[in-house]
């Protein structure tokens, strides 16, 4: 039979907090820059439609939907930026700061207009740190 302190040892051993290295507090390890080219992608889409619509209230909510996507757009970007990226990556790409840095201008920019030659630059911008993203992977 087994006492009762073997037996609580053996759970611990099992289940004690083990150390981690992880990029955020659940190391999944999932980062891809198509998640700030969606939410670009409907903003420009809401442009496009906000331009289509003669009724007020549907220009209304293009409107809120495209401030709340280039909102999520800035918001995948900082965790690329921040999490995913690292001092190495700076040391053959140094122009990622000033990429990272325009994109989330752009989207920031994108909240305040419906021009939709804005959200293509967007777009563009995101396209540069695609490459970079992809190129890292590899």
């Amino acid at each position: 039979m087994l006492n009762i302190n073997t037996a609580l040892r053996f759970i611990d051993r099992f289940s004690a907090p083990q150390p981690v290295s992880a990029h955020c507090d659940l190391p999944c390890g999932v980062y891809d820059p198509a998640q700030a080219r969606i939410e670009a992608e409907s903003v420009k889409g809401c442009m496009e439609k906000y331009h289509g619509s003669d009724d007020a209230d549907f220009k209304a909510r293009a409107v809120a939907i495209k401030e709340e996507r280039s909102e999520m757009v800035k918001h995948h970007l900082w965790v690329l930026w921040t999490d995913y990226f690292k001092p190495p990556h700076l040391e053959t790409y140094p122009e990622l700061h000033t990429l990272f840095w325009e994109a989330t201008k752009l989207a920031g920019e994108a909240k305040k207009t419906t021009d939709v030659a804005k959200a293509d630059e967007l777009l563009a911008a995101i396209a540069g740190i695609d490459k970079i993203f992809w190129e890292t992977k590899a």
